[in-house]
């Protein structure tokens, strides 16, 4: 894809990027029962309250924006959901036989970043959404974080820090999903050993941010050993590699320069990510 086209990004917004493909067929309606959810719809949460509201709002108003298609590649008699799955499924709510689209030629890669790009200017994706996003964006489309923070406007930490989330175990994973914990709370988290419990104990006490972190920082004082700082050049070397394959990284180095490379992978799938990256390269 054209480096310009990814600078320009989220800050010229969701119009422009139909305006990158071609428009096929600009059709007014088509029935609700022709339209199949996005493979590649980063959202996965739909909040209630918010869908019911959106109902009642397209009973009243109808549908203002169209909602953009494409050609399904699995069923040629149906049209894949580029943006606009809330709008679609408020739409069945609220009783709706048809409804306004736009259909578009888009490939993939495509198809991920109008997702993206629409959920992120809306403020409607959760921090693991957001950043299951960007990995998508890094690992099925070869993009790196430089280039997933020119095409999404954001900077590049706050990139490295949303991807740095997915790292937290399944259990801190989920009260971020229930929104019992916020990515603030979870930005603190990452790292820690025994971050489920740590969440545990904001949760229970109400933790603000600010409390959260003071309190984390008891945990992090008793961990470190000062005959055992590690050299920041190792500490960078390390987070490095672990943003740039999604993986908890340590690496042990001695002062012959002899030392080993720690990934520590949760399910076959990271583990065979890693048996893919060391055959592509060696």
């Amino acid at each position: 894809m054209d480096s310009n086209k990814i600078k320009k990004g989220l800050g010229r917004g969701l119009s422009s990027l139909i305006g990158e493909t071609k428009a096929e067929i600009q059709k007014n309606q088509l029935p609700v029962s022709d339209l199949i959810s996005n493979k590649y719809q980063p959202r996965k949460i739909f909040d209630e309250d918010n869908l019911i509201d959106l109902t009642n709002s397209i009973k009243e108003r109808g549908i203002l924006q169209p909602i953009i298609v494409r050609k399904s590649s699995d069923d040629r008699s149906k049209f894949e959901i580029i943006a606009g799955e809330r709008r679609w499924l408020a739409a069945q709510k609220a009783g709706l036989h048809n409804v306004p689209v736009v259909i578009t030629e888009a490939d993939d890669l495509k198809s991920l970043e109008f997702a993206i790009v629409e959920n992120v200017q809306r403020h409607d994706l959760n921090p693991l959404e957001e950043a299951q996003g960007y990995k998508r964006l890094i690992e099925e489309f070869s993009y790196d974080q430089e280039k997933v923070s020119k095409f999404i406007g954001k900077s590049r930490s706050h990139i490295t820090n949303s991807l740095r989330l997915l790292t937290l175990p399944d259990g801190v994973i989920k009260l971020i999903e229930t929104q019992q914990l916020t990515a603030g709370h979870a930005k603190i988290l990452v790292g820690l050993d025994n971050a489920e419990f740590v969440a545990s104990k904001i949760i229970e006490k109400k933790l603000s941010v600010r409390q959260a972190e003071n309190f984390v920082r008891i945990f992090k004082n008793k961990r470190q050993k000062p005959s055992n700082i590690k050299d920041i050049n190792i500490k960078d070397l390390e987070i490095s590699v672990s943003n740039k394959v999604g993986l908890s990284v340590i690496i042990q180095n001695k002062k012959n320069n002899k030392g080993k490379i720690t990934f520590e992978y949760k399910g076959l799938d990271q583990l065979n990510k890693i048996i893919d990256i060391i055959k592509a390269n060696y």
